[in-house]
């Protein structure tokens, strides 16, 4: 028997700014608010992700980060559209690589992946 990820956890300053940059993003939607923390949900086999609100400091980068792929569009486009919600590209060291790293509105690194994936398949209903 095996386990699966069923939600993330990510710790942030605000949780609101996160959840809706976020939910843009994947094309999630909130679920759910309790409190300081917001969840959003995509697609059922997906996990959730929980943001909490924290008011710790960051200190240094995240040990876990989102890599997100494209999906039917280029690298570029992608980073263009994530700046235009209110990411920035950042400079981490990462030196030459196929990735471009990026700060979420809340100060989470993340990065965009160069492959493109094709869109989820739509689940099949009969009429």
């Amino acid at each position: 028997m095996a386990s699966r990820i069923g939600e993330i956890i990510v710790d942030c300053s605000d949780s609101e700014a996160a959840a809706v940059f976020w939910c843009a993003v994947l094309d999630y939607r909130i679920a759910d608010r309790d409190g300081t923390e917001i969840t959003i949900a995509g697609h059922p086999t997906a996990p959730t992700i929980i943001f909490d609100r924290s008011t710790d400091t960051k200190l240094h980068k995240n040990r876990l980060h989102f890599d997100i792929r494209p999906v039917d569009t280029s690298q570029d486009d992608e980073v263009a559209r994530l700046t235009a919600l209110g990411a920035k590209r950042i400079d981490i060291g990462q030196l030459d690589v196929s990735w471009v790293v990026m700060e979420d509105p809340v100060g989470n690194e993340f990065c965009v992946m160069s492959t493109v994936l094709p869109p989820e398949p739509q689940p099949f209903h009969h009429t």
